[in-house]
């Protein structure tokens, strides 16, 4: 029996990517935050105010400073964890008028968040078992990089650098899925073919942009 253990360590950081959008999406006023449906269960939340807190303090230590680093390395910026993700969140912002730029950058969060979560939920519910009965390739750092970027997209104030980091969060999450039904491509049975479309499904709600 193959071990799911790096399965296992993946899935854990995209649920730490997912937490961390989805509490930015919070803080901007744009959505429900950890509540939002199709949000992973079981994870401890930590309380907007307390994550401003936090990431105040993380950025008067230079945290905040290091954008480029915090790609470089599985630990960097600052993640620690499933409530690591909520330490990162960004000061207060103001909302302003609601302009076409902002429109897309909402639009543009909302998928990724919504892939993420798609994209747990089989990985959890398909590729699980899977994994467990026959080995087939998981590229850990994938995932250890898409949490990154989340983790320094929310660090960012609004403008160039968070729609930089926001495609980068959609192309790394589209890397994540294509080498996922590359892995399984070779394995033929119907639990094979169900989670390969299951896989299909979340590309399509990430177009090329």
């Amino acid at each position: 029996m193959a071990s799911p253990a790096p399965l296992v360590a993946s899935i854990s950081h995209q649920m730490v990517a997912l937490q961390t959008l989805q509490l930015l999406q919070q803080e901007w006023g744009w959505g429900d935050g950890p509540s939002a449906p199709g949000s992973p269960r079981g994870q401890d939340h930590v309380p907007v105010a307390q994550a401003r807190r936090s990431g105040q303090m993380r950025t008067r230590r230079g945290l905040g400073r290091g954008g480029a680093g915090a790609r470089s390395s599985p630990e960097a910026g600052g993640l620690r964890g499933a409530e690591g993700g909520a330490e990162l969140l960004p000061f207060p912002r103001d909302r302003g008028p609601c302009t076409l730029a902002r429109m897309a950058m909402r639009s543009a969060l909302a998928r990724v968040v919504d892939s993420t979560s798609e994209l747990v939920s089989v990985e959890q519910t398909l590729l699980g078992p899977l994994q467990q009965e026959r080995p087939f390739p998981i590229h850990l750092k994938d995932s250890v990089e898409f949490r990154n970027i989340c983790s320094h997209l929310a660090l960012q104030i609004e403008g160039q650098q968070v729609d930089r980091d926001l495609n980068a969060a959609h192309q790394c999450l589209k890397t994540i899925v294509k080498r996922l039904i590359q892995s399984l491509a070779n394995l033929p049975s119907d639990a094979h073919v169900v989670a390969c479309a299951s896989l299909r499904q979340i590309l399509q709600n990430l177009p090329d942009v």
